[in-house]
């Protein structure tokens, strides 16, 4: 936060520096976002709004037979200085509201339409409810116009509209709020944002990519931190279209702002806590913003301030004047991890902690009920880092305990945050490029355990976790799932397997085996399977059962610990949990390499290399793709299909990246987007994968046609090889 007097301005605050981010020399001043000339008659509408209403508690497979109800509003101005009579529309789902209207000259005036009862309606959902969470939500067209009396159109505004209705509940239990969509209470798996580019440089196709990411990674809320902006349109365009909710916040952030006393800053604690210098500015700004967003499906809770109340005239001002005059229909939190979010046993609420966590830690130890910020490492693999890294920097980092002073000035610079002694279990790596491929272990291993963590105790110990963070506006080595260039790493695809809506899981803590049903149906005849690989590829089937879950309630299953004290005590061992329905189809399938006796990994250093067998073709129909659903700029052709087997008398492939790459230059095609990545097939295990390479707005200038595109694999046990597909 540098000195803190980037708080004096209505601003972005990250400009100043942060412990994430160098500062920006010239504070992003000048315009940034677009400035629309707009042309008109005598009558312009303004600020559009419509409100769904969904009454009662759905069920996001069914048909809705209760109807929907749809409230617009819009604003109209008379710009001349004569009366005008006209007619005011409002249409949506083929349905057109009227109403007759005279403006005064120099007038304006808030016009309320009848509600429409909208029958059988196809309801928004965020990303995980229903049985499609992987598709791109719907979204009706609605249009608004001003006709004069002489039959010409003066103004006429679009929207989409996402019919939902989102409201809260204070868990007595939890002791903290939970979040209900459509009447059904979702279970928050969340994001920290900063910003889409650090030096704001905005594109619609950028947003849609980190926003599908964020889908991907079966997140269903991403946060819009108060260091940064009030998020753009294009931005929850993207959060509409592929169902994440919206957490945002105002401008404000306790670095700056006075929380607490801090000698780097200019300024004392009660002259920071009076920041910004002009407030009128501050709520003309929150005026304009709210209007800017509010019909928008996806926007679910305003907050004032990241870990901070705004100064008290400005908390009322939008708690209590703005909100309840311009949008009424949000939670609004007074700062990202109030009390009124949050109250653990202690008394008070918090967030963290921080940095690499034992994986047994997020389920034996109880944090907060709604933990706004917690999370830690996330660099890249060595093609990540060597886009950014000069050649001479790119070394191996010290170890955690040794000197900070040793740490090499330019990864300083990119403020890398260490990964403790998690490296070491794996082995000593001998350069960076063995060091990034062992993070990419512990990133997927830290955040599939967050997730998995934190919903085995959802409902009984917490209501809600958003992850710090998920993504970085530049080339930062730490805090995110994919690097500034949009390529992803390990931590995603972890995040994305603890996060199916059918889910069995590993509890390290206790060595239990744990059945999560995200969906709101219960489901029967499942059959649970439980194997132990050695890492030379003897299977043991430890038990195989017939189950079911009900709908969002963690469900023990039983124990494994004996079993596993005995398989893995030498080497450690490769753990398969796997849930099959009756025509063994595979609904959820979760592999964990567990430690020898020693607690390291000696095994992975002993395997055999693999002898996987892959195969990659071009999409030929549209139904080629699985759960995993094409977007709108995704056709079938432009769909690689990998197929993965693993012989039967063959050792274990372990941790396989795949990567679309271009076979002129070898390098990735960003973005790519994958129905799963960091894969691991046991002995006679096969899997197919789904890739997407750059395609419409996002067409890589690496390749010229299909022809030149390829797929690279590369996995522990298996050297890199690229695969054209036919």
């Amino acid at each position: 936060g540098g000195d803190g007097t980037i708080a004096k301005n209505v601003a972005h605050q990250y400009v100043a520096g942060w412990d994430w981010i160098q500062p920006i020399r010239d504070r992003n001043t000048g315009i940034w976002d677009k400035v629309w000339l707009e042309k008109s008659g005598a009558v312009q509408i303004k600020d559009p709004q419509v409100i769904t209403t969904v009454p009662g508690k759905r069920l996001p497979e069914a048909i809705q037979k209760e109807p929907a109800s749809i409230h617009a509003f819009v604003s109209l101005q008379n710009s001349s200085d004569h009366p005008v009579k006209g007619t005011a529309t409002f249409e949506i789902n083929g349905q057109k509201i009227k109403k007759e209207i005279t403006l005064a000259a120099g007038s304006s005036e808030k016009i309320a339409f009848p509600a429409y009862a909208l029958e059988q309606p196809r309801l928004w959902w965020p990303t995980g409810m229903g049985p499609d969470s992987s598709a791109e939500r719907y979204l009706y067209p609605a249009h608004f116009e001003f006709k004069e009396e002489n039959g010409a159109v003066s103004d006429s505004e679009n929207l989409k509209v996402g019919v939902r209705q989102i409201s809260t509940h204070w868990n007595t239990h939890t002791r903290s709020m939970e979040v209900l969509v459509n009447g059904q209470r979702i279970f928050i798996k969340g994001g920290n944002w900063i910003v889409s580019d650090a030096m704001l440089r905005l594109s619609k196709g950028r947003y849609d990519a980190e926003v599908r990411f964020h889908r991907d990674m079966r997140l269903n809320l991403i946060r819009v931190w108060g260091g940064a902006l009030t998020e753009r349109p294009e931005f929850y365009d993207a959060c509409d279209k592929y169902g994440l909710l919206v957490m945002q916040d105002f401008w404000g952030s306790g670095d700056c702002n006075g929380r607490w006393e801090d000698p780097k800053k200019k300024d004392d604690i009660w002259t920071r806590r009076a920041y910004p210098d002009d407030h009128a500015l501050f709520l003309a700004s929150a005026a304009d913003q709210i209007k800017m967003l509010r019909s928008h499906a996806s926007l679910a809770i305003w907050c004032g301030g990241n870990e901070i109340t705004l100064p008290p005239d400005l908390q009322r001002g939008i708690q209590d004047s703005l909100l309840p005059l311009l949008d009424t229909t949000r939670w609004y939190i007074d700062y990202s991890n109030s009390d009124s979010m949050s109250f653990n046993t202690l008394g008070g609420n918090g967030d963290g902690p921080y940095g690499i966590q034992p994986l047994e830690r997020f389920w034996s130890h109880r944090t907060y009920p709604f933990n706004s910020e917690i999370g830690s490492v996330g660099i890249g693999d060595a093609t990540s880092l060597e886009r950014f890294l000069p050649a001479k920097n790119q070394v191996v980092p010290p170890d955690e305990d040794a000197s900070e002073s040793l740490l090499d000035s330019v990864w300083q610079y990119h403020k890398y945050i260490g990964y403790g002694p998690s490296i070491k279990r794996y082995g000593q790596p001998k350069n960076m490029a063995e060091f990034a491929k062992i993070a990419q272990l512990v990133n997927y291993n830290q955040y599939r355990g967050l997730i998995e963590g934190f919903t085995g105790h959802q409902w009984d110990w917490y209501t809600g976790v958003i992850i710090w963070k998920t993504q970085n506006p530049w080339t930062a080595m730490r805090g995110q799932m994919y690097d500034y260039y949009l390529d992803p790493n390990a931590g995603l695809y972890g995040l994305r397997k603890a996060g199916e809506q059918m889910h069995v899981m590993y509890n390290p803590s206790d060595s239990g085996i744990y059945l999560l049903n995200n969906s709101y149906l219960t489901r029967r005849n499942m059959v649970l399977e439980i194997k132990a690989c050695s890492m030379e590829g003897k299977v043991t089937l430890l038990t195989r059962t017939v189950t079911q879950a009900v709908p969002g309630e963690p469900k023990y299953l039983l124990s494994i610990s004996q079993a596993l004290q005995k398989l893995s005590a030498e080497k450690g061992i490769l753990l398969s949990l796997q849930l099959l329905d009756l025509q063994k189809k595979v609904i959820s399938d979760n592999v964990y390499w567990l430690a020898d006796k020693q607690g390291n990994y000696s095994g992975l250093a002993t395997m055999l290399p693999a002898r996987l067998k892959i195969t990659a073709h071009w999409s030929k129909k549209a139904g080629e793709q699985g759960t995993y659903k094409a977007t709108e700029k995704t056709t079938a052709q432009r769909r690689i299909v990998v197929e993965l087997s693993n012989p039967k008398d063959a050792p274990p492939a372990f941790f396989n990246r795949l990567s679309a790459v271009s076979q002129k230059t070898g390098k990735r095609l960003l973005p790519t987007f994958y129905s799963d990545n960091y894969v691991t097939l046991l002995p006679g295990d096969s899997q197919t994968i789904y890739l997407d390479p750059p395609v419409g707005d996002n067409s890589s200038k690496e390749v010229d046609n299909k022809g030149d595109i390829g797929v690279s694999i590369e996995g522990w046990n298996l050297p890199p090889r690229i695969i054209n597909p036919n």
